[in-house]
């Protein structure tokens, strides 16, 4: 990471993950093409280390998303209107518990059929369309 001055602290503890995740993968593994990973070949254990700092990006990474999004609007809204916030806390937190939960099965199961740099090429290419769709939108208001 010395050699990227140019990133910030927040790219800094998300590179640190995604080096970190790169680290304890399995030798050997087709990771440039699109077949499914060697189930066969023993992978390594993750330190405690390692699961705080993947824990740690998950967390920083989906904090900064959320803030200001159309969930917490919607959140903030609903618990205005209810005059039972920690009623609507739950609700909200329940939400995004199980949305969570399907995030991380779906890329689960992704991760057996698709290599991490397509898949990361795909996601790329996704946000990049979204966000060009948005822009479209904005200038031809």
């Amino acid at each position: 990471m010395g050699d990227r001055p140019y990133l910030t602290s927040f790219e800094n503890v998300m590179t640190a993950a995604i080096d970190e995740r790169s680290s304890v993968r399995t030798e050997g593994a087709c990771h440039d093409s699109v077949s499914a990973p060697d189930h066969h070949s023993a992978k390594p254990s993750l330190t405690i280390g390692q699961e705080f700092k993947i824990f740690v990006s998950t967390f920083l990474t989906i904090l900064v998303a959320e803030l200001g999004d159309k969930t917490q609007l919607t959140t903030l809204l609903i618990s205005a209107e209810s005059q039972s916030p920690w009623i609507v806390f739950l609700g909200a937190g329940s939400a995004l518990v199980a949305t969570s939960l399907v995030g991380v099965m779906l890329g689960r199961w992704l991760a057996t059929r698709v290599s991490p740099r397509v898949l990361e090429t795909a996601v790329g290419g996704l946000l990049l369309f979204i966000s060009a769709l948005l822009l479209w939108d904005v200038v031809h208001m």
